[in-house]
């Protein structure tokens, strides 16, 4: 703060409060003497430099610092302050009414309920004792204040405790026993006094001279409660300051400035608790009063409460801070029962899943955003970054989370999603969290809790937050309250998982709901939920959530503070983990077959990117090797899972798989993938299921609570139900195929999964499909429903169908393996087909090229927008029916340099014949970057001579568009301008955005440079771009160059004038190929029209000349026009 106090004056500014920003202050004379500075903002630190000035002549300027102890205050000042503000008989007056001005001494909403008659019956001779207060309610006044859990629930009636004691470098403030004055004893010895209780009176100031040393100050008796130590005042002498009063809620105040003694050489206290202050959040290393208090931080670490030791506050750099952080971080001090709880915690997630399901496979974590799925849409889905753009989590989970950590401010519940289809192993990798966190790899967190959220949709339950922390994990947890509180005091070392958070859909809503009054109390779910998210409960840690990208509760995701996407396994993982697979089953004589088999179905490969299919498939491998060595793997979807249920159906009780059917589809109908055993028709069919691994128990449920091993189970079942079923009207089974949705009533198709099973089961031969499952008997309405779905399968149109449909109507016809259907699909194909936004996973790459090859005819293919990996990009490319494609600048020049550098020379010459990027338009810096990659791609990628010209995708653009807006747009138009000449057949340039480029003089001028190799150009569109006259000359030297070819040239809303006008006048007459020219909404006047008509008389070739402007008379407008009628008014 800077105050320029020759003569201080009544009208005071202060600095608004969190600022810290410097502000100056205009101090004249005090006119109303004290009584105006109590009703003013002044803040109370800037008095003793305000009286300080009183006797200076003439302006002088004085640094004052807003940290206590850097300021400069002198005993002359205070003590002339005081003796001041004593004799002042309206200041006295003003005393008497002070209550009305608690809110501004106790600024923390804490001491909101102290007594309003606290100043009241101060005298007159408890004035100065009331002022020496003055430096410690400053502190207060800073302080954080409270979250609404740590607040009493009646604030008017709460009285506050016994004030702590404060003991800091430079002070020791804090209740003393008696007024007296003690013999001097060390420093260290008042930590080990034994206390006393008593009250004293604001009577008297004292100042003790204290030894040059100050190894040693008066002994105090201090009463129990926390001492800290605070740096304040620096400059005042060494020695005790000792205020004593009545009635005020503080028994006395000591101040003592001296060298605070050295944490090592404390003694262990006795009965009296000593802890640190808090450093301040924007003074690294600071302990300022005016930085929060201990107890506004209760989630700050033990070791953090210690005073540090060998260090001063003005020799401590934020480096050692950070270090002594890190120390105390690493050697916490917990009470034993803590410490127990903490190590049956990291026992509970140490162990590790035996056999195959401890298979760990390092997958790619993607950092990933939500976007609306349309523009008329409210609904948010996963956006679909090309693959080259992927921007991936570096370090892996442990750097991420730690990252994420750092980034988040004080005190501020953190969001993490973690997103990932079905299947992809979401769960699997929240139990790696835990596993990690267990083994010390995370060692940010001191407890982490994972919650399935299965456990948690009971309808009527009530919670409270012990119960999520201890009784819905893996395994129930005891806990005393004692682990309870020191969890709740230190949230930011919490981590808490919520896996299957999609479970929670019948809580939508939470968000707006509100939460119950406190961590202890119950409420139901809706509540407790509404309490975490919305940072009341356990307000500090950090939320980790598992869920699929799709539902409710996924849209209140989008503000999460980090999300992340679960990547599948890549075909080198897949093919690693069916190695590992078999060598956990003890099957390595198989491991080469089983690969084998695999890679003999391209379809399943691609499809073993899901880890969950990927494991299904080893397990029928695994099945089949066992039968013998002519094994052979299915080539649908629907056969493998019949493979692996045949013989456990077989083998079973009647009808129990159809049961079991039903009960899946029921509970997919209400988005649930839990059961309870008394759902189950018979306990022999329960133990069935259980026997067979079709249903088990999940961590954390119940015992009588059963779930399906995965979710492709359950829509495999579900449709098993719908192809057997007699329920099941048949005009309602196509909308199950959720192709073509219905506007009322639609199926959501929560069961994803139906569709593709559901053609498998009806269409596919029964011996080996439907009849192999329930036997021949059980299929009487499989027939019926065959001819259902032929005749509206028949009846679809693939052309009128989006690009989502169109791959699941593809996928649907794969699993029939019916002939009539998948030829009549794959003629009736559109020979331009566009995904363009559409994500194309592994499979959907190889049904569509294996739909492609099958047509007979020519595709042109836009794959942008599309996230498909390298090699689905590579193999429909090689398909020689695929004749053009667009796919991503980046993508594509990545698999030109994979194929050169693998030699595939074939390959790459028809991957540059068939890429196209016409029309582009350049929406970001990025795409102009890659364009720019693209040239120069072309002109190196032959050593012998220059080819430039000569790659397709850049000699046949003839439509290059660029919107980059005011922002972007003149920093990458330089880089566009570079390389414009590459583009040859260049017929159409649009400079015009919605929001201005912008790109100005300069721009126009290096554009103009360009015009003699730009031979083909027959539309310039510079519209909206910010060219005065000075542009508009540099335009008019170089159109002639374009005399020949130009057609079009706008001009529309500039800033042209009648000197560019002139400029544009003059040359007109030599275009002789321009037809339309278009300068409204520019700045020129009448002059400048008259002179753009007079030439225009010299241009026959012209058809139109738009050139309304509001500069000019619309008289002359009018006369204008009746001249020529080719000139445009609209």
């Amino acid at each position: 703060m800077r105050c320029l106090a020759p003569h201080p004056a009544g009208s005071y500014l202060s600095e608004p409060q969190g600022s810290s920003q410097c502000a100056t202050m205009e101090l004249g004379p005090l006119e109303g003497s004290y009584l105006e500075l109590l009703n003013s903002d002044a803040d109370p630190l800037c008095l003793y430099h305000i009286y300080d000035q009183m006797d200076l002549a003439g302006e002088e300027e004085i640094e004052l610092y807003s940290e206590p102890d850097t300021d400069t205050i002198n005993c002359d000042q205070f003590s002339r302050l005081l003796c001041d503000m004593e004799g002042d008989e309206e200041t006295r007056e003003a005393y008497a009414n002070i209550a009305e001005l608690d809110q501004y001494v106790f600024q923390d909403s804490q001491l909101e309920g102290l007594s309003k008659n606290i100043f009241k019956h101060i005298g007159p001779d408890e004035v100065i004792g009331d002022s020496m207060e003055m430096p410690a309610e400053v502190g207060q006044k800073s302080q954080k204040r409270p979250f609404p859990e740590e607040l009493p629930a009646d604030l008017k009636h709460w009285k506050p405790a016994e004030p702590p004691t404060v003991v800091t470098g430079s002070f020791l403030v804090g209740p003393v026993s008696n007024s007296s004055t003690l013999p001097c004893l060390p420093l260290p010895a008042l930590f080990n006094q034994e206390p006393a209780s008593g009250r004293m009176r604001l009577e008297e100031t004292n100042q003790m001279p204290m030894p040059s040393s100050s190894s040693s100050l008066s002994c105090l008796n201090l009463p129990e409660g926390p001492v800290q130590f605070v740096p304040t005042v620096s400059t005042l002498p060494q020695g005790l300051w000792q205020i004593s009063g009545t009635e005020t809620g503080v028994s006395s105040i000591f101040i003592y400035h001296g060298e605070v003694p050295q944490a090592s050489q404390v003694p262990p206290p006795s009965g009296l608790t000593v802890h640190g202050l808090p450093t301040s959040p924007d003074r690294p290393g600071s302990t300022s009063p005016f930085a929060p208090s201990a107890t506004d931080l209760p989630s700050l670490p033990e070791p953090a409460l210690i005073s540090r030791a060998n260090v001063t506050e003005h020799k401590t750099s934020p480096t050692q801070c950070q270090a002594a952080g890190e120390v105390s971080n690493k050697l916490p001090k917990w009470p034993e029962s803590v410490e127990q709880f903490y190590r049956s915690l990291q026992d509970t997630y140490r162990a590790e899943p035996a056999g195959p399901d401890g298979i760990l496979m390092e997958v790619d974590l993607v950092q990933a955003r939500l976007e609306r799925s349309s523009s008329k849409s409210l609904e948010r889905e996963l956006a679909t970054p090309d693959w080259a753009e992927r921007q991936l989590a570096q370090g892996g989970l442990a750097e991420g989370l730690l990252a994420a950590k750092e980034r988040r401010r004080p005190r501020e519940t953190q969001v993490i999603a973690m997103l990932g289809k079905a299947g992809q192993g979401k769960s699997y990798w929240a139990g790696a969290v835990s596993r990690a966190w267990a083994c010390g790899r995370l060692p940010q967190y001191d407890f982490v809790f994972s919650v399935p959220c299965h456990c948690l949709n009971r309808p009527g339950d009530v919670y409270r937050l012990q119960d999520l922390l201890f009784s819905l994990g893996p395994r129930p947890l005891v806990a005393a309250d004692e682990v309870f509180s020191h969890i709740v005091k230190r949230p930011d070392r919490v981590l808490l998982i919520l896996d299957a958070f999609e479970e929670l859909e019948a809580q939508d809503g939470f968000l707006h709901s509100t939460c119950g009054p406190a961590p202890a109390e119950p409420c139901s779910l809706r509540g407790l939920l509404a309490g975490l998210f919305q940072k009341k409960l356990l307000r500090g840690c950090t939320l980790l959530l598992t869920a699929r990208p799709r539902g409710r509760l996924v849209q209140s995701l989008s503000k999460a503070d980090a999300l992340f996407e679960l990547s599948g396994f890549s075909m080198e993982q897949a093919q690693a983990y069916v190695m590992r697979y078999f060598e956990c089953s003890g099957m390595t004589e198989h491991q080469d077959r089983a690969l084998a088999l695999l890679q003999d179905r391209p379809f399943l490969l691609s499809h073993s990117h899901s880890p969950t299919l990927c494991r299904a498939v080893c397990q029928l491998s695994e099945a089949l090797l066992e039968l013998g060595e002519d094994a052979e793997l299915p080539s649908t979807l629907t056969g493998l899972y019949v493979g692996l249920l045949g013989r456990a159906a077989l083998n079973g009780p009647p009808g129990a798989l159809a049961e079991l059917a039903k009960l899946a589809w029921e509970l997919g109908r209400r988005h649930q993938g839990t059961l309870q055993e008394d759902q189950f028709p018979s306990a022999d069919v329960r133990t069935w299921a259980m026997a067979k691994g079709l249903v088990q128990h999940s961590p954390g449920a119940t015992e009588s609570e059963l779930a399906f091993p995965s979710f492709l189970l359950q829509c495999f079942l579900g449709a098993l139900w719908l192809a057997l079923s007699g329920e099941i009207k048949d005009k309602e089974l196509p909308q199950y195929l959720a192709l073509t949705p219905r506007k009322k009533r639609p199926y959501d198709n929560w069961l994803e999964g139906v569709p593709r099973f559901l053609t498998g089961l009806i269409f596919q031969p029964r011996a080996r499909c439907l009849g192999a499952l329930v036997g021949p008997s059980a299929t009487a309405f499989a027939d019926r429903k065959q001819k259902v779905l032929a005749r509206y399968l028949k009846r679809l149109q693939p052309g009128t169908l989006r690009a989502r449909q169109l791959l699941e109507l593809l996928h649907c016809a794969h699993e029939a393996e019916e002939a009539g259907i998948w030829q009549h699909v794959v003629q009736e194909l559109p020979a331009r087909l566009s995904f363009l936004g559409t994500r194309l996973m592994p499979p959907d790459a190889h049904v569509l090229g294996k739909a492609l090859e099958a047509a007979g005819q020519d595709f042109s293919l836009d794959l942008r927008s599309t996230g498909i990996d390298p090699s689905g990009l590579g193999s429909l490319v090689g398909l020689s029916c695929v004749t053009h494609f667009r796919a991503a600048l980046s993508d594509t020049v990545a698999l030109w340099e994979s194929l050169r550098q693998h030699g595939e020379t074939e390959l790459l010459q028809a991957a540059e014949e068939k890429f196209t990027i016409e029309p582009f338009k350049a929406k970001s810096l990025k795409d102009v970057e890659d364009l720019g990659k693209l040239v120069q791609t072309q002109r190196t990628r032959s050593s012998s001579d220059d080819t430039a010209g000569e790659l397709p995708a850049v000699r046949d653009l003839k439509k290059l568009e660029f919107a980059l807006g005011p922002i972007s747009g003149p920093q990458a138009f330089p880089k566009l301008v570079r390389i414009l000449t590459a583009f040859s057949s260049l017929q159409h340039l649009d400079l015009d955005a919605l929001s201005e480029n912008k790109i100005g003089d300069e721009g126009v001028s290096q554009l103009s440079a360009t015009f003699p190799q730009l031979k083909s150009l027959e539309t310039l569109n510079l519209s909206q771009n910010s060219i005065t006259d000075l542009g508009a000359y540099k335009l008019a030297e170089g159109l002639p160059s374009l005399a020949a070819s130009l057609l079009r040239l706008s001009l529309y809303n500039n800033c042209i004038c009648d000197m560019g006008a002139e400029s544009l006048a003059r040359v007109l007459p030599d275009m002789v190929s321009l037809r339309v020219m278009d300068v409204q909404y520019n700045k020129f006047t009448a002059a400048g029209a008259q002179q753009l008509a007079a030439s225009l008389r010299k241009c026959p070739h012209v058809e139109t000349l738009a050139m309304w402007t509001p500069t000019i008379p619309f008289s002359v407008q009018e006369h204008l026009q009746q001249q020529d009628s080719r000139i445009s008014l609209r």
